[in-house]
């Protein structure tokens, strides 16, 4: 194997190890706070894709100390964020926000996966 050939498998590897999801910084900045007033710095946040909710799919985002196999991570801002690979084909190219208004407290899903979405916004087809 060459010294490129040896780079380029070292990057493909690199690349299957992450997921497609993005954080927006307030995202990021709120559990990471969220985190650090439990006093943890174990954990991770968790996206997940599971059957159920009124539309077929729902999202599960929570904080998680286990690590799956298959799991795939990416770093934001010193955050940690894994998606099971089951969930990762689901959330390609999400993105997680933490809106905090009059209106709405609290973290928002904008998926282009989602051909359509319940009322309450928590389930998807």
């Amino acid at each position: 194997m060459t010294v490129e050939n040896a780079v380029n498998a070292g990057s493909a590897a690199t690349a299957e190890e992450t997921h497609g999801v993005e954080l927006t910084d307030s995202a990021a900045v709120k559990a990471r706070t969220l985190l650090e007033q439990e006093g943890r710095d174990d954990m991770h946040l968790r996206i997940a894709v599971q059957p159920g909710g009124c539309a077929g799919l729902r999202y599960q985002l929570f904080f998680d100390d286990r690590s799956l196999d298959g799991d795939l991570f990416r770093d934001f801002q010193g955050l940690k964020v894994g998606v099971d690979r089951m969930s990762a084909p689901y959330l390609l190219g999400a993105t997680i926000d933490f809106v905090d208004t009059i209106e709405k407290q609290g973290f928002t899903i904008d998926n282009p996966n989602a051909g359509g979405s319940c009322a309450c916004g928590d389930s998807f087809n």
